[in-house]
């Protein structure tokens, strides 16, 4: 009776019947455009804004983690794309845990997308506004400070800046972001003592996008390949150049600050990955999806790791790392050479690239809120489908609501984390999803001709992968990587205000040993239980606050699940 209760599964015959009665959605989109869509979801953010700071950080050796993040994303990806061949309905993760896990893991995952999705539009939406403006202003106009800044970004910037120009500093020797902060603070109207300062361009993409999406599929498409194609070429033209400018003298030390330094990048370097997934949302306008869809997410993440290695080695190899710490460091790199004609090219890229990634989040959405609208665990208003254009339409507004008007006030640092640790959340259960429905690669045993991930056994396999992985890390970083240091007790040897922020790296230690155990007793496929252990030490990276912000809202997630979903979710009705 439990299992009636929370952990009640919907069998993949039932979700695709279900979905096939309720599917009045166009199919429109072929490999091409799903695998556009992709690397549209993927290349944005990460690569024209995010990667500075990694870079500054981790030095030449963020190219390695690239690597890495990717490794990590096609352990995850190979998961996806059975799940997407056996189970092809617009889901995604939430789906697929309805039918591995149960429903309670089902509307966690699923409350995790919505929150994945939702923050990095808001990250993706800053960072398109920054690149926005500083194009206007390239143009000669010069949007009051007020209109295009956070007011978090303001607040806080304004206070640093303060307390500088008190000791001394003159104002324009302060950064350009405190200078920009303390502008707008000061020269912001008012109404009741409260400053009117917000980031009216970033809300004004969003809400363009939202309406691109009502439309309808072949216009989203239509855009979403025009604006992969752009970005493609540009970027192919930064690689040449930038080939010519590389001084290899500026990748020695390749990795300036350990492996401490390379790591602190994996919340920026994943922020670059995690818009593989939303292709799995398209899957019912799919022309073929038991075929496209797998494929897709390969090709993807395939081009899109290649790219980010490549401007990652040619951006380090240009300029010192320790001076890419800005938002917008591929501009930077190009405008401290004396290559001004290449970034204002940069910038109209940027711009493009990061409405893409908009375009195919804001795409993926709507269709989470109706999987789960679906299947009763939201009001039935959110599964309805737009008369005319075959859309979620009232998802689809309530999405870009929920990024639109937070894009209007919070900056992003505050989302950039919590997007990542969502995301691999997602990876992780995806991947575990697969020990569970197929642990052997017997294709959920129902031989459907779809793609299954290859078997390799763990007893014989995984031992010696981690052995190579542990020598390569102390060899890497010798006493400074984590793991050596919680061998030799020096964590433990931390006060408690800092200890409590490693207490992600013991419990994946403890829970990586006891996977391997069981998985090499087991003989489980050797590919999830790699994606479990890759994404579970990526995310354990990413410290307690961002896990207690994490845990915040799944709080909240489960108390709209036993208030409305548990009572209302069609496995509770008599059949």
């Amino acid at each position: 009776m439990a299992e009636n209760k929370l952990f009640r599964k919907k069998s993949i015959s039932s979700i695709l019947t279900n979905s096939t009665s309720e599917n009045g959605m166009k199919r429109e989109l072929r490999v091409v455009d799903l695998t556009a869509l992709g690397i549209a979801a993927i290349v944005g953010a990460g690569i024209f804004s995010t990667i500075g700071n990694a870079a500054a950080s981790g030095g030449p050796a963020v190219s390695m983690l690239f690597i890495f993040t990717a490794i990590a994303c096609g352990f995850s990806a190979l998961a996806y794309a059975q799940f997407a061949s056996a189970i092809p309905v617009a889901g995604s993760a939430y789906t697929y845990a309805y039918a591995s896990f149960g429903e309670l893991m089902a509307w966690i995952i699923g409350w995790d997308l919505i929150m994945e999705y939702s923050v990095g539009n808001i990250a993706v939406a800053i960072s398109w506004s920054e690149y926005f403006t500083t194009m206007l202003s390239g143009t000669g106009i010069n949007l009051p400070a007020w209109m295009c800044t956070d007011y978090v970004s303001a607040m806080r910037g304004f206070k640093d800046a303060a307390e500088q120009i008190a000791a001394g500093i003159p104002l324009d020797q302060l950064s350009r972001s405190l200078q920009e902060a303390f502008t707008a603070w000061n020269t912001a109207p008012s109404i009741a003592g409260i400053r009117l300062i917000a980031d009216i361009p970033a809300f004004s993409i969003v809400v363009f996008i939202t309406i691109l999406v009502y439309v309808g599929v072949k216009e989203t498409r239509t855009a979403g390949n025009l604006m992969v194609l752009i970005k493609l070429l540009i970027l192919a033209l930064v690689i040449i150049t930038g080939v010519f400018f590389v001084n290899t003298d500026n990748w020695v030390p390749f990795a300036p600050h350990g492996a401490t330094g390379v790591l602190s990048g994996v919340a920026a370097v994943f922020f670059a990955y995690i818009g593989f997934d939303a292709i799995s949302t398209t899957a019912e306008e799919a022309r073929n999806p038991k075929r496209d869809l797998p494929r897709a997410m390969i090709y993807a993440l395939l081009i899109t790791t290649a790219i980010y290695v490549m401007i990652s080695l040619v951006l380090t190899g240009m300029i010192p790392s320790n001076q890419l710490g800005v938002a917008d460091p591929l501009a930077y790199a190009f405008e401290a050479l004396n290559l001004k004609w290449l970034t204002g090219i940069i910038s109209v890229s940027a711009i493009i690239a990061m409405a893409g990634v908009l375009l195919v989040f804001q795409y993926g959405q709507p269709r989470i809120w109706m999987s789960m609208s679906r299947d009763g665990l939201l009001p039935r208003k959110f599964s309805t489908l737009h008369p005319k254009f075959k859309t979620p339409g009232f998802s689809t507004i309530i999405t870009g609501v929920i990024v639109a008007i937070p894009s209007l006030f919070l900056n992003l640092t505050e989302v950039t984390d919590l997007t990542s640790i969502g995301t691999l959340f997602a990876f992780l259960l995806v991947s575990g999803g697969i020990l569970i429905l197929d642990p052997y690669g017997e294709g959920f045993k129902s031989r459907s001709g779809g793609f299954v991930v290859p078997y390799f056994n763990s007893r014989y396999w995984l031992i010696p992968i981690l052995i190579a992985c542990i020598y390569a890390l102390y060899h890497f970083a010798g006493d400074s990587n984590f793991l050596a240091q919680w061998i030799d007790g020096n964590r433990f040897q931390l006060p408690w205000n800092e200890l409590k922020h490693l207490l992600p790296e013991l419990v994946f230690l403890i829970l990586a040993a006891i996977l391997t155990v069981l998985s090499s007793i087991k003989k489980w496929s050797l590919i999830p239980v790699l994606g479990l252990l890759t994404n579970g030490y990526l995310i354990a990276q990413l410290g307690i606050i961002n896990w207690m912000r994490f845990i915040i809202w799944l709080v909240v997630g489960l108390v709209i699940y036993f208030t409305f979903g548990k009572r209302h979710s069609i496995l509770s009705k008599p059949k």
